[in-house]
C-alpha cells in the first residue's frame, strides 16, 4: 500500500479572482514581446504562485527570473501573492527553510538548499 500525503485542500477561486488571473494573462500576452517560452513560464508562476505563495517562489527562482516575471506579468509578486500557500509544505526548499530559520539566507543562496525546485 503506498502513503498519501494529506495536504490542506486548495481553495477555489472567486469569479473575480479568475478574472483577475485571466486580465493580466491577457493584458501580459498582449504586450509581450520576445520568446514565447519565457511568457508562458511567467504565466506558470502566476498561477502556481497562489498555491505556494511568494516565499516558495523566491527559493525557487532567483531575483532577476521574478523581476523577470513581475515586468512580464505587470505585478509584483510579494503584493500579489500570500506569503505562503495551501501548498507550501510541499516545497522542500520551504521546508528546509522552515527548519534552519533563515529565509533570506536561503534566497540569497547563503544557506544551500538541494532539491530547491522540488515538491513533495
Amino acid at each position: 500500500m503506498s502513503k498519501t500525503r494529506k495536504h490542506p485542500p486548495i481553495p477555489e477561486l472567486s469569479l473575480e479572482e479568475a478574472q483577475q488571473l485571466i486580465t493580466i494573462i491577457n493584458r501580459a500576452s498582449k504586450d509581450f514581446v520576445g520568446l514565447l517560452d519565457e511568457l508562458e513560464t511567467a504565466i506558470g508562476m502566476l498561477m502556481i504562485g497562489r498555491l505556494v505563495g511568494w516565499k516558495v517562489l523566491m527559493l525557487i527562482h532567483n531575483k532577476r527570473t521574478i523581476r523577470k516575471y513581475e515586468d512580464i506579468l505587470g505585478i509584483k509578486i510579494r503584493e500579489f501573492f500570500p506569503e505562503t500557500g495551501p501548498l507550501s509544505q510541499k516545497s522542500v526548499a520551504f521546508n528546509f527553510i522552515q527548519e534552519v530559520g533563515s529565509f533570506w539566507k536561503g534566497v540569497s543562496g547563503e544557506a544551500k538548499i538541494e532539491k530547491r525546485r522540488e515538491l513533495t
